[in-house]
């Protein structure tokens, strides 16, 4: 099994959701996180200031699933969350143990 982390832009959460709903992806979580890569944030003007942001607003989606998926997983992230600007995001692939899920005592694939 394995954990896919994407950093994404937030406007680009629900183009993610299907595409990976389509190819049988059943779960997910997205956190609301900020931070900043290449972009280094930007310069915004409020009530005649200027002032620099360093973290942007981003999102951070965690997947777990079977080894055999992690390839269409990238894809399907790939695709529907590139803009093609700086600042699209990431993706990283870990390795995960074991799983559990609480309600039934399912564990590793079938808790998936």
């Amino acid at each position: 099994m394995k954990k896919i982390e994407a950093i994404i832009k937030p406007f680009k959460l629900d183009d993610v959701r299907e595409s990976l709903s389509s190819i049988g992806v059943t779960g997910m979580t997205a956190i609301e996180v900020k931070g900043f890569g290449r972009q280094k944030g930007h310069t915004e003007l409020y009530r005649g200031a200027e002032y620099v942001v360093d973290f942007l607003p981003k999102l951070k989606i965690d997947i777990v699933v079977s080894d055999d998926q992690v390839d269409a997983c990238i894809e399907a992230i790939t695709s529907s969350a590139r803009t093609g600007k700086i600042g699209d995001g990431k993706i990283f692939v870990t390795s995960v143990e074991k799983v559990v899920r609480i309600r039934t005592g399912e564990q590793d694939d079938d808790a998936i």
